[in-house]
């Protein structure tokens, strides 16, 4: 067992290492729960068409634990500051340069505020809780206002991030544990566990649609176990702290999601969630506090998950707009990225574009539905993110099997297989979850339009392939195993 380092270790970056495992932890579990389970248990019960829907968030959690035991060796060998991006550049530049680095960097450009337009939406339809005859044009307009303002804030910039994160995680947590102790509080398991005829028929093709889609959401609810990878040159200890944070808070959030899922069926009859008229359907938690302690309590909670939805696109759309910044700056993106506000000192470019394509994300969500936009950001991340991630860890294993792991993946190569079915499946599904929507087709033609980019970005930059292949292999490997106590004697 390895030592644990000072609290302040400087890095090579220049990042010192402070985070321990209860705050690594803490930052995955505060970035996977935000608005998500609030918003997706009505959606998740159409997937599956009745209360076993839980099964999605169990099957979510599987895939989860197996990416995150991925996860966990990547982070655990190269904790470097940048996630996916450090991965992915030290598995993949030995045949294709910096073109896999610069297509995550491409493809998070969408998936990261096409994440944070869910939350937009979430905000926008527990709104129309408090305010009922709000029409569609009004809400439009508040959920852009809200995304102007989210870059407003971020634009002038922000001193005190860590205790608006703080404040963040205590009224989630706050909004999260009221519903669960109100549902507890009239849980009927009649309806929770009564279940339609045919729920259960693995052998039908319509099972297996609905399936993929309760999976999809499912993810979609877990992801942020892997945030505290981002931060690899910030962790102390990083061998050991990452792989406990990312299990830890997988098991933490898959229990407050179980709880919440039979929770709220106990309490709202599962049909009403898939009534469009029903305040079932877009505000369910409200529901849960209107049926159990009343109105009153009700409208507390929504203003509750509101703030909460708020401070999610905030911190979300901070974090995510360092990502190109990051790779510019290592000359891995267009430079115009790695361009810093002179006074407030936050990536401009970054910025500006995903709170762009935050609206947008909004509006799609607004007109079509949440589940097809959950669709399209999850489609968008398994190729370039989920898949080559999955094989950069078995192609580190063979490029550099000297590489120092702390941490090596359990009962290899068992979960990266459980991950690639998984995202597979996601991927496979997506059209037929998603009838007329093409998110297949669309994540598809971002991926070429990516590599049309890259073309043009590596021309002008003169790397590969109109250049020398730079091959750099920054993380050290194993030190050396310690002398046989026999040989020291005899030395």
């Amino acid at each position: 067992m390895s030592a644990t380092p000072p609290p302040s270790v400087p890095t090579s970056g220049g990042f010192v290492r402070r985070i321990g495992l209860f705050q690594a932890t803490a930052i995955n579990m505060s970035q996977m729960c935000g608005i998500g389970p609030f918003v997706t248990i009505p959606l998740m019960v159409a997937a599956f068409g009745g209360p076993q829907a839980a099964i999605g968030f169990l099957a979510g959690a599987v895939l989860a634990l197996a990416d995150g035991l991925i996860w966990a060796e990547l982070g655990a060998s190269l904790p470097g500051s940048g996630g996916s991006y450090v991965y992915l550049k030290q598995a993949f530049q030995y045949r294709s340069g910096r073109l896999m680095p610069f297509l995550f960097v491409w493809t998070a450009m969408l998936f990261i505020p096409l994440i944070m337009s869910t939350g937009v939406v979430g905000f926008v339809q527990y709104l129309g809780y408090l305010v009922p005859d709000m029409s569609r044009g009004a809400s439009d307009a508040i959920g852009l206002g809200i995304v102007a303002l989210v870059v407003l804030l971020l634009w002038r910039g922000i001193d005190h991030i860590a205790k608006i994160t703080a404040v963040m995680w205590v009224v989630m947590i706050a909004s999260v544990a009221l519903v669960i102790v109100a549902a507890a509080t009239h849980f009927d398991a009649g309806l929770a566990f009564t279940y339609p005829d045919g729920a259960f028929e693995f052998t039908s093709s319509t099972f297996w649609i609905g399936f993929a889609g309760g999976l999809t959401i499912g993810i979609y609810d877990y992801l942020g176990y892997n945030t505290a990878a981002y931060m690899g040159a910030e962790i102390k200890d990083p061998g050991r702290t990452l792989p406990r944070s990312i299990i830890f808070s997988i098991l933490g959030i898959m229990a407050i999601y179980l709880l919440l899922q039979i929770g709220t069926l106990g309490v709202v009859d599962w049909q009403r969630m898939l009534d469009p008229h029903d305040v079932a359907s877009t505000s369910v938690a409200s529901a849960v506090l209107e049926e159990t302690w009343g109105k009153g309590a009700a409208d507390v909670v929504t203003v509750l998950i509101l703030v909460t939805a708020f401070a999610s696109v905030f911190t979300g759309l901070l974090g995510g707009s360092r990502v190109p910044f990051d790779a510019a700056r290592d000359r891995v993106f267009f430079r115009p990225y790695a361009k810093l506000h002179p006074k407030h000192r936050f990536p401009v470019f970054g910025l500006a574009t995903m709170g762009v394509v935050t609206a947008i994300g909004f509006l799609i969500g607004r007109h079509t539905d949440l589940a097809t936009l959950i669709q399209l950001l999850t489609t968008v991340m398994v190729i370039v993110q989920a898949l080559a991630q999955i094989l950069a860890a078995s192609v580190l294993r063979r490029r550099r099997p000297g590489l120092h792991r702390p941490y090596r993946m359990w009962l290899y190569p068992l979960p990266s297989i459980v991950a690639l079915v998984g995202w597979l499946v996601i991927y496979g599904y997506a059209d037929k979850n998603s009838p007329g929507r093409h998110p297949v087709e669309w994540s598809l033609a971002w991926l070429a339009l990516g590599c049309v980019a890259f073309l043009l970005w590596s021309k002008r930059e003169k790397v590969w392939p109109f250049g020398p292949r730079e091959i750099t292999e920054e993380y050290p490997p194993a030190p050396p195993a310690d002398p046989e106590p026999a040989a020291v004697a005899s030395a």
